[in-house]
């Protein structure tokens, strides 16, 4: 039997009903140290299990006895563990893209002086110019899927490299 918030309801030869702050009080600190040796970092264990009682406290109505709450714990901490460890196995592989002015002076003095001053004069467009661009003729891109990968539309795509390509005549012109 169910409870209304108390959760499950003892019978009169058993003990008297567990509640959800029962369990918190008993079991926390046998699931945080679970929770570390799969994540290393006791921050991160607690937060880990705080959302497992926090997901239990959604169920608690639904659930069978106390033992059925001690496993639903354990597979939410174990999962939540894992859930940490597939996102900082993301985080340490992620290589953020590179910036307009990150050049190398190797790769520079590689250029030709007026593929410098085209290069130079990209990085002072504004990014939508930029993307445009550099899509167009570096990627090779048509209107159609430069306006697809940006989420812009095939007219705004052709006004912008107008725009863009004005824009780095002058700028090349000038200098």
């Amino acid at each position: 039997m169910v409870g209304p918030a108390s959760g499950p309801v003892a019978t009169q030869d058993q003990q008297a009903p567990r509640t959800l702050e029962d369990l918190y009080r008993e079991h926390r600190m046998r699931f945080v140290r679970l929770a570390v040796l799969l994540v290393d970092d006791p921050a991160t264990a607690e937060d880990v299990v705080q959302e497992a009682f926090t997901g239990l406290h959604r169920h608690w109505g639904r659930l069978r006895d106390e033992h059925a709450a001690l496993g639903y714990l354990r597979t939410a901490v174990v999962n939540g563990s894992r859930s940490v460890l597939r996102r900082r196995r993301t985080a340490r592989e992620y290589t953020p893209p590179h910036t307009a002015d990150a050049r190398s002076a190797e790769s520079l003095a590689m250029l030709s002086a007026e593929h410098q001053a085209v290069v130079s004069a990209l990085g002072k467009l504004p990014r939508r110019q930029r993307e445009v661009l550099v899509l167009r003729y570096y990627g090779g891109l048509s209107e159609a899927e430069i306006a697809e990968a940006t989420g812009i539309s095939k007219g705004t795509v052709k006004s912008t490299a107008s725009r863009g390509l004005e824009a780095i005549g002058k700028l090349v012109g000038g200098s």
